[in-house]
């Protein structure tokens, strides 16, 4: 991506990425190149060193913005433990300068877990994104396999819930990426689960393996098992749900949003 901005669609070598941006679906990175988890799934990384946030880095962001007319923003980041914040100061950085350029920028925000600190959780809603997203990527019996030893599954699921809380009205959004081991009941429990933190949409993928340095996949989902997620979404009350093999967190999420 030009302008010297990252996209988590290079980093993670994402499947989509041609077509995303040939329609000008980017998704931006930020808060530098390394992440401080171990998620053995992600190829994002490398892990250090780590440097302070860029405060350039919003207008960096803008000029991508301005060059292709993009009206529904995207923007995620690494995890930062190491910051006191987690790095949610520099998402109010981001979104001001973005806002100062359009004051009506639809923005979503994909955050990591803050390392579970409340007060980040909610300083991040109160930007009020159009999405505030929080991936819990899969079932809690695989979050030490899958996730690391830094991760938990309930703390995940408290970041969904603290930002509904702190912002009733607030649009939430997680993601599950199948193909880890789990079992399809352990899925569709995780599910509920979501919906009790009060997330409103939820995308569910195959998991692909970006790279021999990844874990492998244990299995490829049919296409009904898909199907049947879905609709299992929408009865259990979520608002948006798409189910299939290249859904990722933000796949086609301007079409879905705006539909």
């Amino acid at each position: 991506m030009g302008a010297g901005a990252r996209t988590v669609c290079e980093t993670s070598l994402c499947p989509n990425l041609n077509e995303c941006f040939s329609k000008g679906h980017v998704t931006f990175i930020i808060l530098g190149p390394s992440c401080t988890r171990s998620c053995s799934f992600c190829a994002s990384g490398p892990h250090g060193p780590f440097f302070s946030p860029d405060p350039e880095e919003g207008e960096r962001i803008l000029n991508v913005v301005r060059t292709l007319s993009i009206h529904h923003v995207i923007i995620t980041s690494v995890t930062r433990d190491d910051l006191p914040d987690g790095g949610s100061s520099h998402y109010g950085v981001v979104i001001e300068d973005l806002r100062a350029y359009d004051k009506g920028l639809s923005i979503e925000l994909l955050v990591p877990d803050f390392n579970g600190n409340r007060t980040s959780v909610e300083r991040v809603a109160s930007y009020r994104p159009a999405v505030f997203g929080h991936n819990i990527e899969t079932v809690p019996r695989l979050y030490p396999s899958v996730r690391g030893r830094l991760a938990d599954y309930s703390r995940s699921l408290d970041v969904l819930r603290w930002a509904k809380e702190s912002q009733p009205g607030l649009i939430t959004k997680s993601a599950m990426l199948l193909g880890f081991g789990e079992e399809l009941d352990e899925v569709i429990e995780s599910m509920r689960d979501l919906r009790s933190a009060g997330c409103d949409m939820l995308m569910i993928g195959q998991y692909l393996r970006p790279s021999g340095q990844q874990i492998s996949v244990k299995r490829f989902v049919e296409p009904e098992e898909f199907a049947r997620l879905e609709e299992e979404g929408y009865k259990m009350g979520f608002g948006s749900v798409s189910s299939g093999p290249f859904v990722r967190s933000s796949y086609n999420i301007k079409e879905i949003f705006t539909a």
